[in-house]
């Protein structure tokens, strides 16, 4: 039994869907997220300053005692999965390799779709791991910058024009192309589930990169004892992280996230 914490960070709200599955599939462990709200999105920065952020990220985490950290943004992922885990002497679990795995076993046709931030489509990291891993696939990429912004402020449902006029325009080339499974390379992008899945059609899968992030971590750890406390911390406006909360755990909870000056880690 392994009673230490699970790590959980992401440049905004995003990460919160990877810690829903956390709770459906690890209802024992707890859990702390920080959401780095004050420099959210990570995705239009350049290389250096998302290692920056993400090595401050993972210094706020380690003064807790964690057993492992999951990195629930593609970006970070993308960028600095290898250096934070050169870096760090506990398990840092990405994004990509799982939902890259799952992908290979989903697709009929062959035909994979990407879609995340610039920086995560600029690393080309699924490129590398799809390609090396089945060298027959036919990858698909899109970068879709708008989508974290209109998260973040709730613009998620149907029938709203905006939302539906954005999803329409970034995803009509991977739609013309015949993709058979879309990689949400972002984990904000599940919230948007159903727009997507209504422009791209039934018969597209839809892969949750965080989802599978949190899939492989319930398989790589002893369990806790439970029963599991999540704690919140963000580094700016922690009462309108408290409001969007629900929207991405999908359940009423009382979040009451800590302010964190994440400059000085």
């Amino acid at each position: 039994m392994d009673n230490r914490a699970i790590g959980v960070f992401d440049s905004g709200l995003g990460g919160l869907t990877a810690v829903r599955r956390l709770h459906a599939l690890m209802p024992d462990e707890d859990i702390i997220y920080f959401g780095d709200t004050g420099r959210v999105p990570y995705g239009t920065r350049g290389r250096d300053t998302i290692i920056k952020y993400a090595r401050q990220d993972v210094a706020f985490l380690r003064q807790f005692d964690l057993k492992a950290i999951i990195i629930a943004c593609n970006t970070v992922s993308s960028v600095a999965l290898d250096l934070l885990g050169h870096e760090n002497d506990i398990p840092i679990i990405g994004t990509v390799e799982p939902a890259c795995r799952r992908a290979m076993t989903m697709t009929q046709n062959g035909k994979v779709g990407v879609i995340g931030t610039a920086a995560t489509v600029r690393s080309g990291a699924y490129e590398r791991y799809l390609h090396h891993a089945d060298g027959s696939l036919t990858l698909y990429t899109q970068p879709c910058p708008l989508f974290v912004p209109l998260v973040e402020n709730g613009r998620v449902q149907r029938g709203d024009v905006v939302i539906e006029t954005v999803v329409a325009e970034y995803l009509a080339p991977l739609k013309e192309a015949g993709v058979d499974t879309l990689i949400l390379g972002c984990t904000h992008y599940p919230l948007l589930e159903g727009v997507i899945g209504d422009f791209m059609g039934p018969d597209v899968t839809l892969i949750d990169s965080g989802a599978e992030a949190a899939n492989l971590a319930s398989t790589q750890f002893d369990p806790a004892g439970g029963p599991g406390k999540t704690r919140y911390f963000v580094s700016d406006d922690p009462d309108g992280f408290d409001q969007l909360a629900g929207l991405f755990l999908q359940e009423q909870i009382d979040v009451g996230a800590g302010l964190v000056d994440i400059s000085s880690y």
